[in-house]
C-alpha cells in the first residue's frame, strides 16, 4: 500500500513543473510574467522600500501629473478644437478607477500573496488537465493585458500628439519650448497609460480566476459519466461552493464599485455632451470616448468572467437531473427484463446511434456541462433515493458568483449590458456621429 501511495506521488507532477517548463515547446508557461506586472505597475509592495515607492508612483501619475495638466495647461487663447472642456471628468474618472483598482491591489497582495490570490496554492489536488489549462491561460492573460491595453493607449497617444504640435504656439510651455512639450506629453501618456493598466490589470485577474473555476467544473462534470458515491459528489460541490463564495467576497466591492461608478460615469458624460449650448465633437470629447471604452472594456471583462463561471456552476444541476432520470429509466428498463442485472453501465434504453443535437450546430462553449447526449448509467450504484436528493440539493443550492448576496447570472449581465451599450452609443453618437 506505501508503495502504491509513494508510486502515485512520484507519477503526480507538481504545479511549479507547469508554471517553469513549457507545456508546449512554442507556449513557455511562467509565473514570472505575472510578477513582472504587478513590479510594471508598482503594485509589488514585499518591503517597506516598494511600498514607499509604489504608492509614490501611484500618486504621481493618478494624482500629480493630472492636476499638473489641468491647471499648467489651461488655453483659453487656442482654438476652439484644441481647448480640452470635458478634460476634467475624463482625469477623475481615470483617477477614481485607477485608485480603486491600487487599493484592491495592494490590500490582495499583502494579504494573499499572488501564489494563493490566484489559487495557485490549489491545484496540486486538481486534475492534470486543470493544471495544463491554467497554466495556458496565466500565459495567455499576460497577452490579453497588453491586446486591452496598447491599442487604446495608441489612440490616445495619436490624440496628444495631436494636440501638443497642432497648439504649440498657444500652448504654455516652461523654459524651452521643444523641450516642455515633449516632457509634459511623456508625463500624460504615462499618467494614462498606469492608470489604465492598473485597472485592467485587476479585470484580466479577475477573469483568469474564473477561469480556473470554469476549468474545475468541466472536470467535476465526469463524475457524472462513471460509478460515483454521491457523498464524493457532495463534497466535491460544497468545496465549490466555498471557492466561490471566497472568490465573490474578495471582489464584490470591486466589482459594485465598478459597475456604480462605470454607470454614473456615462450618465454624467452624457449630460455633459447634451446640455444646452455644449458643442461637442471628436476633438474636443475624443478623450470622452476613449475613457467609457476603457471603462466599459474593464467592466465586461468582469461580468462576462463572473456570468459564464455562474452558468456553468448552474448547469450541473441540470446534468445532475438528467443523470438521474437516465438512470431511474434504465433501472425500471431492467427490472422489466428477463436477463440478470450485470454492474456495467448500460445504454441500451437509448439507440447506440441516437443524435439529438446536429454536430453541425456547435454551440459557443458555454452549455458544455449540460448537452443533450446520453451519458452511460450505473444504475444499479446509487438508490434512487440518494441521487432524488442530490439533485434537490443542488436545485435549492445554486452555485455561483455573488456581489453581496445577487447572483451574476445571464439575467443581469442582459440588463446591464442594455443600459451601458445604450449610454455609450449616445456618448459616440454625440462625440464622433456613429449610433
Amino acid at each position: 500500500m506505501e508503495d502504491e501511495a509513494r508510486a502515485f506521488v512520484l507519477r503526480r507532477k507538481p504545479i511549479s513543473s507547469y508554471l517553469s517548463s513549457p507545456v508546449l515547446p512554442s507556449e513557455p508557461v511562467e509565473l514570472n510574467s505575472f510578477t513582472s506586472c504587478f513590479k510594471w505597475v508598482c503594485v509589488d509592495q514585499s518591503s517597506l522600500w516598494l511600498t514607499g515607492l509604489s504608492w509614490s508612483v501611484f500618486f504621481l501619475f493618478a494624482v500629480a501629473v493630472p492636476l499638473a495638466s489641468h491647471f499648467l495647461l489651461q488655453c483659453s487663447s487656442c482654438d476652439a478644437n484644441l481647448q480640452r472642456p470635458y478634460h476634467i471628468p475624463v482625469q477623475i474618472s481615470l483617477s477614481v478607477f485607477a485608485a480603486i483598482s491600487f487599493v484592491c491591489l495592494s490590500r490582495w497582495s499583502r494579504k494573499y500573496g499572488i501564489r494563493k490570490f490566484l489559487f495557485l496554492d490549489k491545484l496540486c489536488d486538481s486534475s492534470d488537465n486543470v493544471r495544463r489549462g491554467y497554466s495556458q491561460q496565466l500565459q495567455r492573460s499576460v497577452k490579453l493585458w497588453t491586446w486591452f491595453v496598447l491599442p487604446c493607449f495608441a489612440v490616445e497617444t495619436a490624440y496628444k500628439l495631436w494636440w501638443f504640435i497642432d497648439g504649440s504656439t498657444n500652448i504654455p510651455y516652461y523654459g524651452n519650448l521643444y523641450v516642455s512639450d515633449t516632457i509634459l506629453c511623456a508625463l500624460e501618456l504615462l499618467s494614462w497609460l498606469y492608470r489604465t493598466a492598473i485597472f485592467i490589470l485587476v479585470c484580466v485577474l479577475y477573469r483568469l480566476i474564473c477561469y480556473l473555476h470554469i476549468l474545475r467544473l468541466e472536470d467535476f462534470a465526469h463524475v457524472f459519466e462513471k460509478e460515483t458515491e454521491v457523498v464524493s459528489i457532495l463534497k466535491e460541490h460544497l468545496r465549490f461552493r466555498r471557492t466561490l463564495r471566497i472568490i465573490s467576497h474578495r471582489f464584490r466591492s470591486f466589482l459594485l464599485l465598478c459597475l456604480i461608478l462605470v454607470t454614473a460615469s456615462q450618465f454624467i458624460f452624457v449630460l455633459l455632451l447634451t446640455r444646452s449650448g455644449a458643442n461637442a465633437n471628436i476633438f474636443k470629447a475624443g478623450e470622452l470616448s476613449l475613457c467609457s471604452v476603457s471603462l466599459l472594456t474593464g467592466l465586461f471583462i468582469c461580468l462576462r468572467s463572473a456570468t459564464k463561471v455562474s452558468h456553468k456552476a448552474q448547469s450541473i444541476t441540470g446534468l445532475a437531473a438528467k443523470w438521474h432520470i437516465c438512470a431511474t429509466i434504465n433501472s425500471f428498463d431492467d427490472n422489466d427484463g428477463e436477463t440478470p442485472r450485470i454492474e456495467v453501465a448500460s445504454t441500451h434504453v437509448f439507440p447506440a446511434d441516437a443524435e439529438w443535437e446536429s454536430e453541425e450546430e456547435e454551440g459557443d462553449g458555454d452549455d458544455d456541462l449540460n448537452n443533450a447526449k446520453i451519458m452511460p448509467i450505473y444504475a444499479h450504484t446509487i438508490s434512487f433515493h440518494k441521487r432524488q436528493a442530490l439533485v434537490t440539493y443542488l436545485e435549492h443550492n445554486k452555485a455561483g458568483i455573488t456581489v453581496y448576496g445577487f447572483m451574476l447570472d445571464r439575467t443581469y449581465l442582459h440588463t446591464i449590458f442594455g443600459i451601458e451599450f445604450a449610454l455609450f452609443l449616445w456618448l459616440l453618437n454625440k462625440t464622433i456621429g456613429i449610433s
